[in-house]
């Protein structure tokens, strides 16, 4: 790849997608949930509270209040990321004014929740993708996980519930209700933009069978597998331990696989939330080509460890297939993330 190429890929395309997710989360805000009162959480829903009784518009008092999150998240992310959130809270707050003289879309309440809630997300998912953030609670949640036995999901929803808890008592709690049903519904638009709609799974395989459903899998799938090997702590015997990536729709085939080439073998099925690395799409290569590791030496191009550090594998045995994906929040999307909630804006 050129430089030229570089520069337009990392640089000049994020913050045209920031600029586009700004507009969008605008609109939703302005033509949306601003005239109904209903919130977003985090520091635009402070400045959508404050904005009912301060002559200051909504963009502007959240750059203002995110400023020491700014700061605290140029120290911990660097310069870019400090380019990128200023550029998401400008461009927001500069699309806020554009639509704020616009007639609102509706005036049923449950559509503005809906649809409003889907814009935001949609917009917010933009932001959050391209490296930008309009809210900087989640770096103060991120901090104060590190001190209290809390994720940053827990410590934002935590935030927030307090805001429409305020919200209730300023503006009716029909008004936070709203308001709460609008957040969930804008976090998971969230994570369908950042994560996609074809969330990626780990599968952990032990079986006696490991060439023979390896093989299946990629000519099926077209995924490879790392191969290790494995003892059981029992039975002492040596078992193949096989690590891949799928998607979401490929489960049912691989347990079929599975299932047919080895009856007794014990299968995990794990969420992920990101992967970094090289990650077959198609079949590419022939069955055999499958990369091999031995004993837990690290081979897998995806994201998550392949066998547990400083622990025995469990016996192949009649155990069933367990799918152990875990629901992950917003917050975590950060990096966390996360906060996957890390610039979501607010409604006033």
């Amino acid at each position: 790849m050129t430089k030229a190429a570089r520069i337009i890929k990392h640089y000049i395309i994020p913050f045209i997608m920031i600029a586009i997710g700004s507009a969008v989360a605008a609109f939703a805000l302005e033509e949306f949930l601003v005239p109904f009162t209903i919130l977003d959480g985090g520091v635009v829903g402070v400045s959508m509270i404050l904005s009912k009784y301060l002559p200051v518009q909504i963009g502007i008092l959240t750059v203002i209040i995110n400023i020491p999150f700014l700061i605290v998240g140029f120290k911990r992310l660097g310069r870019l990321f400090l380019a990128k959130a200023v550029f998401a809270m400008v461009t927001f707050s500069i699309f806020l004014s554009v639509f704020e003289e616009m007639k609102a879309i509706t005036d049923k309440e449950i559509l503005v929740v809906v649809f409003g809630g889907v814009l935001l997300g949609l917009g917010v998912g933009l932001i959050l993708k391209s490296g930008g953030c309009l809210d900087g609670t989640e770096i103060v949640a991120l901090l104060i996980s590190k001190k209290l036995d809390l994720s940053v999901g827990q410590i934002v929803l935590g935030f927030n519930i307090v805001i429409y808890g305020v919200a209730g008592v300023l503006f009716g709690l029909d008004r936070a209700l709203y308001s709460l049903l609008t957040y969930f519904i804008t976090s998971k638009v969230i994570d369908i933009v950042e994560h996609g709609m074809e969330q990626a799974k780990s599968v952990m395989i032990i079986t006696d069978h490991g060439e023979e459903i390896a093989d299946a899998i990629h000519t099926r799938l077209g995924r490879t597998c790392t191969m290790m090997e494995g003892k059981g702590r029992i039975s002492s015997g040596t078992k193949t331990v096989l690590y891949c990536v799928i998607t979401r729709i490929e489960v049912s085939t691989i347990k079929k696989i599975v299932n047919d080439a080895d009856g007794s073998a014990f299968v995990t099925i794990s969420d992920i939330s990101e992967i970094v690395g090289a990650h077959i799409k198609k079949k590419k290569e022939p069955a055999h080509a499958a990369s091999k590791v031995v004993a837990g030496v690290a081979g897998a191009p995806v994201a998550g460890t392949a066998a547990k550090k400083g622990g025995s594998v469990p016996a192949a045995g009649s155990a069933p297939v367990a799918d152990n994906g875990s629901t992950g929040t917003r917050a975590q999307a950060a990096g966390t993330h996360g906060n996957r909630h890390q610039g979501k804006p607010g409604k006033n």
